[in-house]
């Protein structure tokens, strides 16, 4: 496995001017031809070493983040993650492309068409012969270790992502509560995710979705 550092920029958003670095691991095969690329982006705001920053790491979700599905909590997670770390002014916000839990997007779009036949998320997944989550942690726990990050505030409501970072011995001085709002459309995904794939809820932790920051626009 190895990490290489692509790109550094200035990115200006709608919450804050962030600092966007670029990421790239091979993870190499037995084969050549089975060496597999992943990228990931992180956003950068403020001294992350001045004192334990707030890190989001976010799964790419084109439908949610792009096209503002209502499936699913993707987009809101989002905004959330950036008007907080806008707000605080210290933080780190990875963004990996793990589409799908794992399943890329294709497959994910399959799995929406069985979800409209009855099937929850995960019997969604299982049907088309995949596991649950093939997702895995490692690409933005080596880039929190680039950045040298040894102690921060997690905002998150998977408790894999609790663990995959407490495996890797940085320390997590504060849980930070990842909920939104459900809608009509997405309440029935938020329950599975809660109650079936061990997802925290509000109670766990001393921050609420009320908190969210949307960025002001004139349109």
């Amino acid at each position: 496995m190895m990490l290489k550092q692509i790109a550094d920029v200035n990115f200006p958003t709608l919450w804050a001017d962030f600092r966007l670095l670029a990421f790239e691991k091979v993870n190499a095969g037995s084969a050549a031809s089975e060496e597999r690329q992943e990228t990931a982006l992180a956003l950068l705001l403020g001294d992350i070493h001045s004192f334990p920053p707030v890190v989001r790491i976010h799964s790419q979700c084109m439908t949610g983040d792009v096209f503002h599905s209502l499936r699913c909590d993707c987009h809101d997670q989002l905004h959330l993650a950036l008007s907080l770390i806008a707000k605080k002014g210290v933080g780190v916000l990875l963004y990996e492309q793990q589409e799908g839990r794992g399943i890329g997007l294709m497959e994910k779009l399959r799995a929406y068409e069985l979800q409209d036949q009855g099937l929850d998320t995960i019997e969604a997944n299982l049907r088309l012969g995949h596991a649950v989550d093939l997702r895995d942690y490692a690409l933005p726990i080596e880039i929190l270790r680039f950045l040298n990050v040894r102690a921060l505030r997690l905002m998150t409501n998977n408790p894999d992502k609790i663990n995959a970072v407490r495996s890797a011995r940085i320390e997590i001085v504060e849980r930070l509560s990842a909920d939104v709002p459900d809608n009509p459309h997405s309440a029935h995904y938020l329950v599975t995710k809660r109650e079936r794939l061990g997802h925290l809820w509000s109670s766990d932790s001393n921050f609420s979705s009320s908190q969210i920051v949307l960025p002001v626009t004139n349109e």
